[in-house]
């Protein structure tokens, strides 16, 4: 039987999602119990993640010269890196960061894992393979941050210019998804999709939870 596109991205969502209780953070800023120290953490490692990934979006927009489809979705990629950084200034903001302790802060190398990674896959993986690890992958981070950007309301008292950052990976993207499945599908068409994409993904996952985590061990250490 012939594979459709959207067969093969809800099966890498559901085969590839994180245990329950994998993360080990999100539920303690779900309770409140997180302290503000570690949601600063979070930011300042925000601000090492995000360039990176654009560069590495930009990357695979250029190797996708030739496919049009895949472009279109990592270019979508790399301008929502732009909206992100900028609203992660107001939560930065909200958590008392100045440009000093943010340039002053040293990343974890647990934490930026998952950029290192995604710079693997833009400069080492097929494309569309690509395409399919991320669209697993932004169904686990959407979800953790719908939980994050509803706890920083209720639980921190933080506003909603403060909550932006979260809100915006929170919504529904369709457009996004749409720019997936054209990928996906003319990479199913031109015999691209390889096994190695829930590979991708399964690292992808893999290292998305060592960020969390590795935040989440700093805040135990108070």
């Amino acid at each position: 039987m012939t594979r459709t596109a959207q067969a093969v991205l809800a099966e890498a969502v559901r085969e590839l999602a994180p245990d329950t209780g994998a993360n080990r953070l999100v539920p303690r800023i779900a309770a409140g119990q997180a302290p503000v120290e570690t949601l600063a953490a979070f930011a300042m490692e925000q601000h090492h993640v995000i360039p990176s990934d654009r560069r590495s979006f930009l990357h695979l927009t250029e190797r996708c010269a030739a496919d049009p489809a895949a472009a279109t979705f990592f270019t979508s990629l790399a301008h929502g890196e732009n909206i992100a950084l900028d609203r992660l200034g107001a939560l930065a903001d909200a958590l008392g960061l100045d440009d000093e302790s943010v340039d002053g802060y040293q990343p974890k190398p647990g934490c930026q894992a998952y950029p290192a990674y995604a710079a693997w896959l833009a400069l080492n993986a097929e494309p569309v393979d690509v395409v399919i690890a991320l669209t697993a992958n932004f169904a686990a981070w959407g979800g953790y941050c719908r939980t994050m950007g509803r706890a920083l309301r209720e639980r921190y008292g933080f506003g909603d210019e403060a909550c932006g950052f979260f809100d915006f990976f929170a919504e529904p993207a369709s457009q996004l998804e749409q720019q997936a499945l054209a990928a996906v599908q003319a990479g199913l068409d031109a015999g691209r999709v390889t096994p190695l994409a829930h590979r991708y993904g399964r690292l992808l996952q893999a290292y998305e939870l060592m960020f969390w985590n590795t935040l989440a061990e700093q805040g135990n250490e108070r």
